[in-house]
């Protein structure tokens, strides 16, 4: 986390914000499962989404 946490610090708020949202794209393809489609599911369940993430 520190390590984060001075990687943020460091970068320009662009590539901040390019970093985080590269890291969602990656958590999504490698395990179908991300903090977006967590705030989805909890907002709004979808069974289109929940299929889909079950495999």
């Amino acid at each position: 986390m520190m390590l984060g946490f001075a990687l943020a610090r460091s970068l320009p708020r662009r590539a901040g914000v390019g970093l985080a949202f590269a890291l969602e794209l990656i958590a999504l393809a490698a395990i179908r499962d991300n903090l977006t489609l967590d705030v989805i599911m909890l907002v709004a369940p979808v069974d289109a989404i929940r299929s889909w993430q079950a495999g």
